[in-house]
């Protein structure tokens, strides 16, 4: 499965919520520096789609706020 996923780094929380048009938003803690923001956008969904870790793979947008994310 592919999904275009809207990153809001520095957030109050961690969330995620899937859009009308199929695209989600993922709010997360972590700032966007170092890759941190990254690894919990993946801790995150990981969490909300009950799969391991290695199952959540960022295909583009590593320095972008829109990723597209391949889950498998």
């Amino acid at each position: 499965m592919i999904i275009k996923v809207k990153v809001k780094p520095r957030s109050r929380k961690n969330e995620v919520k899937k859009l009308p048009d199929g695209s989600w938003v993922v709010w997360v803690k972590a700032p966007p520096t170092d890759g941190a923001a990254n690894e919990m956008v993946r801790d995150v969904l990981a969490d909300y789609l009950d799969k391991p870790k290695r199952c959540i793979i960022i295909k583009s947008g590593l320095a972008s706020r829109f990723k597209i994310f391949e889950i498998t």
